[in-house]
This record gives structure tokens, C-alpha cells and sequence, in this order.
């Protein structure tokens, strides 16, 4: 059975929102290598409707052949969970917007490596609870946004979790696995 595996670049206080205004200065090879991995474990991407139009605003506008991680990500297929989204222009993209939960777990049964994810806190804190993410990978950077959309907002509820790898990179971004409890 395939893996949901949620990706994510988060404050120590718990911003997961614009990590491209903060991110940058944390990013080096290791961190490099590090996403590169992941991205290489997947074979198919899913989005919240939020990160799919972030990401189909840049993502298909780069030069696949002086960026690799366009080239990927514009060839996998890309799942986006949205009850809005009718007429997705980025390339190899699906919507998901009836019964999430029995797509999803179709998709997980369905041959491949990995599902994806980056971002997309909404439909993550969701997985979470619906027992459909198997894997939460933070990067925690050293550095307090002080502002932004975290990825577990008040209300969340409790979602036990196990630590099942961890590693610290020279920048102090620490690399966390997480599945559930």
C-alpha cells in the first residue's frame, strides 16, 4: 500500500505559512539532499486548494531544464482535494471533491511509490485526523516567525504522534518524522 507523506518547512513557533520569505537562509545541500530524497520516494503529489493554486501560479513557468524540481514536479500526477477547483490548468492534475476519504484511500491502494505533499496544512491537520497520513516530516527551522497560519490551530484537538527519525543539520534545522501514534 502507498504512503501519504506530508512535507513540510515550519517555525519554531509553528508557521508553516510564506516559508519563502524565512526559509531561504536555511537551505544548503544537506537540507538540499534532504528534499531531494523525499521527492524521490514519491511518484504522485496531493495538494489543498490553496498550496495547488501557489503552485500552478509558478511551478509550469520555470525551465524545466535548468530546474529539476519543476521538471518533477510539472510531470507527476497531482491530486488536488477541493470542492471549489472545476478546470485545473497545471498539467497531469485531478481533483478530488467528492467523498475525499474514499479517493484517498483508493489512491493509496492503487500501485506506486509514495503520495506526496508539501504545504497544505488544512488538508494535513485533516489527514491527521482521518488516520490517512502516515508520515509528517517537519523541517524546524531555528527562527520565530512571530506571525503566519500554523499547521496546528487552536482547536485542532488532540492527534498522538511517534517520532520515528530525527536529525539535526549544521544550519539547526532539525528533520523530524513523525507517524501516528
Amino acid at each position: 500500500m502507498r504512503k501519504i507523506v506530508a512535507n513540510l518547512f515550519i517555525s519554531l513557533d509553528g508557521v508553516v505559512e510564506a516559508p519563502e520569505t524565512w526559509h531561504f537562509p536555511y537551505l544548503d545541500e544537506e537540507m538540499g539532499q534532504a528534499i531531494a530524497a523525499q521527492m524521490q520516494a514519491a511518484d504522485a503529489l496531493l495538494l489543498g486548494r490553496h498550496t495547488y493554486d501557489v503552485f500552478a501560479a509558478h511551478w509550469p513557468h520555470r525551465d524545466a531544464a535548468q530546474d529539476p524540481m519543476a521538471a518533477t514536479l510539472n510531470a507527476v500526477p497531482k491530486y488536488v482535494v477541493s470542492t471549489t477547483l472545476t478546470a485545473p490548468t497545471w498539467a497531469n492534475t485531478t481533483v478530488i471533491a467528492a467523498d475525499p476519504r474514499k479517493e484517498l484511500l483508493r489512491l493509496k491502494e492503487s500501485p506506486g511509490k509514495d503520495i506526496g505533499m508539501s504545504g497544505s496544512p488544512t488538508l494535513v491537520t485533516w489527514l491527521l485526523r482521518e488516520g490517512l497520513l502516515d508520515e509528517l516530516n517537519l523541517l524546524v527551522h531555528p527562527l520565530v516567525v512571530g506571525a503566519g497560519r500554523r499547521l496546528f490551530e487552536p482547536g485542532t484537538g488532540q492527534i498522538p504522534l511517534t517520532l520515528t527519525r530525527s536529525a539535526t543539520f549544521s544550519t539547526g534545522v532539525l528533520n523530524l518524522t513523525y507517524t501516528r501514534a
